[in-house]
């Protein structure tokens, strides 16, 4: 099998006894990372996901934050459909992969419902 050189850029290394060894492809050494996106969503080294659950309600905030600045008319129906098409969909993305089980995730997942409340 072929590998493109410029794509494969970065290792990563699971679990305590791992020997973290340096490896190499065509004469250049590849980078170790403690956390990296794929396929949308945030894991670490350590196999935790609070990096994820800190992105999306990030990004969730900010949509609230929009929509509290451009809404005209906040009636009850019209907010609701825009939380549920444009920032619900932040926070349950992909959760199958990375469901939340540490209090302060759900905690952080829980401000940003209050804060749309």
């Amino acid at each position: 099998m072929l590998f493109n050189i410029d794509k494969c850029k970065e290792i990563m290394h699971f679990g305590r006894s791992n020997g973290n060894l340096t490896y190499c492809m065509n004469g250049s050494r590849l980078d170790e990372v403690t956390e990296e996106k794929d396929l949308g969503v945030w894991i670490s080294n350590d196999l935790k996901v609070s990096q994820q659950c800190v992105q999306a309600c990030s990004k969730a905030n900010r949509l609230l934050g929009v929509l509290n600045r451009t809404i005209k008319c906040k009636d009850e129906n019209t907010l609701i459909c825009f939380y549920k098409s444009l920032v619900r969909p932040h926070l349950e993305f992909c959760t199958a992969a990375w469901s939340p089980h540490y209090t302060k995730d759900k905690q952080l997942i829980e401000k940003v419902q209050r804060r749309f409340t």
